[in-house]
């Protein structure tokens, strides 16, 4: 078992003194063994390194082993993840790794996107394989030069070694003629006990750029003679463009061009702040388009579409009518959750230059192959006349696996035949994006006398979702008579892919109402899982989609090291959950002050397979679980007559940062190959909190957010 603790805040390092004897106190954040490097152009690309040994690394002559990282980097970690796994293999010396951003390309790389907590198990086993095959080269071709059995020679930080003679060679040194060699088809990787970086806590390679504000991110990125461009589109959903005046803004300083395009206008010119003001001068009318919905038409719609008689089955064990017909006991509970924002610190933002017979993007998104077929059906040019430099992103949490944004880039460039960096502004971000569906759940639960579930129901309702539902998830399979069904309702408001999609909402309503039964049932919230649990794998009713051992391993572990059940003057919440092959298990703890529940405590047990970077690991459990805490707590977007009434961070609520509870995190070492961790600790926060929240008042949070239901209702 492998334990972190958040102890960052009291780990300082003490480097000297001041005058009066006070400590000076200070983190060292730039010292990261490897040197990250935001690549730009294909020139720095090909510069990078030395001798190509396959996609993934180069080796100078200078011993200096450039590792590129294909896929998108969000701020989870994968540009020090992914080098690590290969120079692992390769048995590199960390100090002196160059990591490069690496842009599009099909042929040398695959999978290169960032979404569903997928890019490190696709591609474990092909980064291994590429370290340990340069690894196999640089051996052979020691053994070559030292006239010696490949068998006697090893490896350890950029050397190769022979023993028996004490000579060692550089891998600067063998580059070259490495590269000659052919690769074997396959090769020997190593045995986890060897592992000398996997495993352990490696600072991001991109720390001192971020600390020192170099350019990294996309809207960073700059471009001599270029133009800004920002788009006006409807401001409300529903509605399209009507007429648009622009001889008032076409003189205005800076001013380049006034566009229109697919429903929208777009301001071009010299600066941003040029832009912005002319953008805010634009005089346009607007007319229907369709359904215009407010917050308080959706209420209604999810009222109705509850009650919907023909819901497309997604589950269906057992009989259930029989059960709820004889149950002793039957509890029914409805969730509802809000649409929200993604608001990522760096608003939308794109680079598109369209050219005659070709066209260059560079930007932040996760989704870079999209991006390029985006920009060739909008232009006609091919996709090998397209290339895509890829961008460090601040924050996408799923709204940047869209192109809408390129789009907007391309088309604006190709319409004033010039080089255009376009910027959305946070008001732009909140009212014209993509948004988390709302959607309402309704469960039923049946108990015999003996407090046992013999008897589920879920119905998920969810705005332009698909299925609402995961109805292969626990519970499902630990009970004999259930069902499962959702309805869809297709709304004007765009909505898209947010952090965790569906089990974002769905985790707190499934774990929340678990916990009710539980109370109804008389038994022990925790234990009362770990008895499903038990009937699932000694009865297992259907499929069954996940690992019962490792869903009642982080149980476990969670409820071993928060005590569970065994403080004083402290309630315990409890939730678990199993999304994007991993497993967390959270309790939250909550406490009485001046009359009010002040959330003090989470513990967080997740089962990830193999941790690649303990430290990246540690921070995106304790990323999610703040995320998780913020948008159950304050998150909420509501709308009137198509329009978001939330346009900015005055008035829609982010979590501070002293509402932050201590968070404690620990990892099951059960070394299986690592599964996803972007997103699986934030589905079960919501619950962990409240249930905690229960637990101390007897109030029980049904909707979202937290702050705007008893006991909360009113704080600010």
């Amino acid at each position: 078992m492998s334990t972190i603790k958040n102890n960052s805040r009291r780990s300082f390092l003490k480097i000297g003194a001041l005058a009066g004897g006070g400590l000076l106190l200070g983190f060292n954040w730039t010292s990261a063994q490897a040197a990250g490097t935001a690549v730009l152009d294909s020139a720095a690309t090909a510069a990078a390194g030395g001798v190509d040994f396959n996609s993934y690394l180069s080796i100078g002559a200078d011993g200096v082993i450039t590792i590129f990282s294909p896929n998108p980097e969000i701020g989870q970690n994968i540009k020090t993840s992914f080098p690590m796994i290969v120079a692992e293999e390769l048995d590199a010396d960390w100090s002196k790794i160059k990591v490069v951003q690496a842009a599009l390309d099909n042929k040398k790389f695959e999978r290169q996107l960032t979404g569903g907590s997928g890019a490190v198990p696709h591609s474990w086993k092909r980064l291994r394989n590429a370290g340990a095959t340069a690894r196999h080269l640089l051996i052979e071709a020691a053994a070559n030069r030292l006239k010696v059995p490949a068998s006697e020679l090893t490896t350890d930080k950029g050397t190769v070694i022979h023993a028996a003679s004490g000579k060692k060679i550089s891998y600067g040194d063998l580059a070259v003629d490495a590269s000659k060699l052919k690769a074997p088809a396959e090769v020997k990787l190593k045995d986890r006990k060897d592992f000398k970086l996997i495993g352990k806590a490696v600072r991001n390679v991109d720390n001192k750029e971020i600390l020192t504000g170099k350019p990294l991110y996309g809207i960073d990125f700059y471009r001599e003679g270029m133009l800004f461009a920002m788009v006006q589109r409807p401001k409300a959903f529903g509605m399209k463009l009507k007429s648009v005046d622009t001889a008032a803004i076409k003189n205005m300083p800076g001013i380049v061009d006034v566009v229109t395009f697919n429903n929208n206008v777009a301001v071009v010119g010299k600066s941003t702040w040029q832009v912005k003001k002319a953008k805010d001068a634009l005089k346009i009318e607007y007319e229907k388009d369709g359904n215009i919905e407010s917050t308080s038409d959706h209420d209604r719609v999810f009222l109705k579409l509850m009650n919907k008689p023909d819901a497309t089955v997604r589950r269906k064990d057992g009989d259930v009518e029989t059960a709820f017909k004889n149950a002793a006991k039957v509890i029914k509970s409805e969730y509802q959750c809000p649409f929200l924002p993604h608001s990522p610190l760096e608003p939308m933002n794109f680079f598109a230059h369209v050219k005659e017979d070709s066209v260059e993007l560079v930007g932040p998104t996760q989704t870079p192959d999209q991006a390029r077929n985006t920009a060739s059906k909008i232009t006609g040019i091919p996709n090998d006349k397209i290339t895509v430099q890829l961008t460090r992103m601040g924050g996408a949490f799923g709204r940047r696996l869209m192109a809408d944004y390129v789009a907007e880039a391309v088309e604006v460039s190709k319409l004033v035949k010039a080089p255009v960096k376009l910027i959305w502004t946070r008001e732009d971000d909140l009212t014209g994006g993509y948004y988390r569906p709302a959607v309402r759940y309704r469960f039923e639960a049946a108990l015999d006398a003996k407090g046992n579930l013999i008897g589920y129901k879920l119905r998920g309702v969810g705005m332009n979702t698909g299925n609402s539902t995961r109805e292969h998830n626990f519970p499902s399979g630990a009970v004999d008579n259930l069902l499962i069904d959702s309805v869809e309702y297709k709304s004007p408001i765009s909505t898209a892919p947010w952090r965790a999609p569906i089990t974002n909402f769905l985790a707190f309503a499934e774990q929340s109402f678990l916990d009710e039964v539980a109370q109804a049932a008389g038994k022990d919230p925790v234990q009362f899982r770990l008895e499903l649990l038990d009937k699932a794998k000694k009865a297992p009713v259907g499929d069954i989609k996940y690992d019962i051992d490792r869903m009642k391993g982080v149980i476990t572990l969670a409820a071993e090291k928060a005590g569970w059940g065994k403080k004083k003057g402290v309630f315990q919440g409890f939730s678990v959950y199993f999304s994007h092959a991993s497993y967390v298990a959270q309790i939250g703890e909550v406490v009485m002050t001046k009359g009010k529940p002040v959330l003090s405590k989470i513990y967080a047990a997740g089962d990830c397979g193999v941790v690649v970077n303990l430290s990246g690991a540690r921070q995106q459990m304790m990323g999610g679980i703040v995320d998780g805490i913020g948008h159950a707590m304050y998150g909420n977007l509501t709308f009137k007559e198509g329009a978001p009434q939330q346009n900015n961070f005055h008035n829609y609520r982010l979590i501070r940062l002293k509402e932050v509870p201590e968070i404690e995190v620990h990892f099951v070492d059960n070394g299986i190959d690592p599964t996803g961790l972007g997103e699986p600790a934030l589905p079960p926060t919501g619950a962990a909190v409240a249930n905690a929240i229960f637990k101390a008042t007897k109030k029980r949070l049904r909707n979202q957010p937290f702050s705007e239901q008893e006991p909360f209702k009113g704080i600010s």
